[in-house]
This record gives C-alpha cells, structure tokens and sequence, in this order.
C-alpha cells in the first residue's frame, strides 16, 4: 500500500518531523487542514458566507487541538492563492504570511484549482477543473492525474473566461473529459456538445484545505517554497472594487 499522501521513500525520510497546516479560503467555504507523514491528522470546513475572517483564526486552533498539536510543532504552512474569491483569497494569504513570519516557517502557495482537480484523481481522462469567477465568467485549467496523492500535470495554465468559451475548448478536443468544480456545476447546461463526465457532490465541488495540504507536502520535499513576504496571489483578473470602478469612471 503506498504513502497516504503519496509520497516517495525520499520524501516521507525528509518529512518524518513535518507538520503542514493548510489553509483553504478562496471559495464559498472556509478550511483548514493539519498533516504530516502519516496523513491528514486533522480538517474541518465551514461555509463561511463571506465571513471568512471571522471564522479562520478560531478554525485553525480547533483544528490543532483536535490533532494534539500547536503552533510550535509546525513546519510549513500552505495557502490557496486562487484563482478565486479576492477577499477571501486575501484573508488566507494574510494569515498565512503573519503565521510564517511569527514562527519563521516556509509558505506553499498552491493554485485552487491543482487542489481542485485533486478531487479527480482516480480518472485515466483529461480532467478539467473550473471554479465559477462570477461575472459570467469562469476560471479552469485542463490536467492529467498521476495517480492517487500524487500532484496532478497541468495540460494548461490556468486561465479566466466565458464558461461558452470554455465550453468550446473542451469539445474541440474531442475526447471524454472528466469535469469538477463549480463553474460546470453551474454553467452545466453548455456542456451538451462536450463528452464530459461531470463529478457531482458538494465534496467535488471545490478546493479543500486535505488537498492544499497534500499538494505542499509535495512542494515541500522539492524545496519548493516561499517566505512570507513572498506569496503573490493569482487573481487573472482584476479585482471586483477595481472594475467596479473602473466601469463607473467609463460612464461618467
């Protein structure tokens, strides 16, 4: 049976003593995840309804008693940086930074939606993963999985557009697609020319703080990380008070 997180023999050597908490709140929901060479230790998830300040900091804490740990016995800390929700990216990123910069810890910025195909990871298709960037608009890339716990292979970076655009990319390709996230779950309508398989169910409906941590547990194997002062956000475009503005200074 291999690594629960699926790692090498190299890696879990090099993690024996890591402890990753990783943090989840570009979507609706709010989550954190602690763990280390054994698994997951510990997660919880709460819809936020925006109020993902609010709801981080005392998350984080529950989440280390349940894995009988604190602050001190961490090693890393992993953020989603998006593409997603600007405030809530926000939120992540600041807490994820204060908590590097207050215990000296690496960062692993990780994109939403490599821990939105993660969701995936048993299909043998092309997996795309799109999360819903409102507006009419959606966010996604394209993937190949490598098997179960191991970090996906991005076919395509990832990109923002109308989900009709989207759409026609996936059937051009011509060939079964395996679909997750909430930009097909509500844009499922546009698909009927696509040969896609659509994962359904709230738990294949977005990134979550297991698979954040998963994915870091990779990056950090490969020293592949950041310090605090370091971790950029991937918006593709730009935030909503900023077009909010822009549009009203057009039309004066």
């Amino acid at each position: 049976m291999g690594h629960p997180l699926g790692l090498t023999q190299e890696c879990t050597t090099w993690l024996d003593d890591a402890m990753i908490l990783g943090i989840e709140t570009s979507v609706d929901h709010v989550g954190v995840a602690v763990g280390d060479y054994r698994g997951i230790r510990a997660h919880s998830m709460l819809a936020s309804d925006r109020r993902h300040a609010e709801s981080l900091a005392p998350m984080i804490q529950f989440v280390l008693q349940q894995a009988d740990a604190t602050m001190a016995d961490l090693s890393a800390i992993a953020v989603d940086v998006g593409p997603g929700l600007f405030t809530g990216m926000r939120v992540g990123i600041a807490s994820a930074a204060s908590l590097a910069w207050a215990l000296e810890l690496p960062v692993v910025p990780v994109c939403s939606l490599d821990a939105l195909a993660m969701n995936a990871e048993w299909s043998d298709n092309v997996v795309a993963a799109s999360l819903d960037a409102r507006r009419g608009e959606v966010y996604w890339s394209l993937y190949r999985m490598r098997g179960v716990g191991v970090e996906p292979l991005r076919l395509t970076e990832p990109v923002v557009s109308s989900p009709e655009d989207m759409a026609v990319h996936l059937a051009d390709r011509g060939e079964d697609i395996t679909c997750v996230g909430t930009g097909f779950i509500r844009h499922a309508a546009l698909f009927e020319d696509v040969p896609w398989a659509l994962m359904t169910g709230e738990p294949h409906a977005f990134p979550t703080a297991q698979k954040v941590v998963v994915l870091a547990s990779h990056r950090i194997a490969a020293d592949d990380t950041v310090l605090a002062g370091e971790i950029t956000p991937m918006y593709l475009r730009a935030p909503d008070a900023e077009i909010n503005w822009l549009t009203r200074e057009a039309t004066q």
